[in-house]
């Protein structure tokens, strides 16, 4: 009971962060991306990818391909990192599964791609950095990039870049050239805004 209360006292103040950036991220992935054909980069893109070719929804998909990326990166993962993103992630994955029990909220953007890149990219690039802001990430893209960048010495932008492009490519199978050109428009502007939150990640957190 001591530790549970201890636990509470230290990530409470989190909590509405890491649930908030997850439940902003599942809707946005749910109204707008996966209804645009416009996708993501890294593990986020790669649930789109499986939801296409598999009978499998990214509530499903999000678990498993998060405890690959976490197993890999858990060294490099500190505790607090770990317990927060282990939050974020199951919050994504009930979010979006409630989500799916629903006709989608906003109107199909298919026909505005660059609005829904735009779009999507906010609500991706919002949804993960108020994740990051409170010390935690909601996918494994974080894990495994540390991980790749310590065994290979290759810089973790670097690796971020390399993962969003591989899933891109890979989603040509799916999506036009023409709809992957928004997509790249979209995991620039979720970077971009990731980015921004990370650079203000709340002290009193750490």
């Amino acid at each position: 009971m001591i530790q549970i209360r201890a636990y509470w006292k230290q990530y409470r103040n989190r909590l509405p962060f890491l649930l908030g950036g997850a439940a902003i991220l599942a809707f946005g992935m749910y109204n707008v991306h996966s209804q645009s054909g416009v996708t993501e980069g890294g593990v986020l893109g790669a649930l789109l990818l499986i939801e296409h070719w598999l009978p499998i929804s990214p509530a499903v998909s999000s678990v498993v391909l998060n405890i690959i990326c976490y197993g890999i990166g858990l060294k490099c993962l500190g505790k607090d990192f770990a317990v927060c993103s282990v939050i974020a992630t199951g919050a994504f994955t009930v979010f979006y599964g409630f989500l799916e029990l629903f006709p989608p909220l906003l109107p199909s953007l298919a026909g505005k791609p660059l609005a829904a890149a735009l779009l999507g990219g906010c609500f991706v690039g919002i949804g993960v950095g108020l994740a990051v802001r409170a010390g935690g990430a909601t996918s494994g893209d974080d894990a495994l990039a540390m991980a790749i960048s310590s065994l290979s010495g290759i810089k973790v932008s670097r690796v971020y870049f390399i993962s969003d492009i591989s899933v891109l490519l890979l989603s040509l199978s799916y999506i036009p050239l023409s709809r992957i050109i928004y997509s790249l428009i979209t995991v620039i502007l979720s970077s971009f805004l990731i980015e921004r939150f990370q650079k203000h990640t709340m002290k009193s957190f750490q």
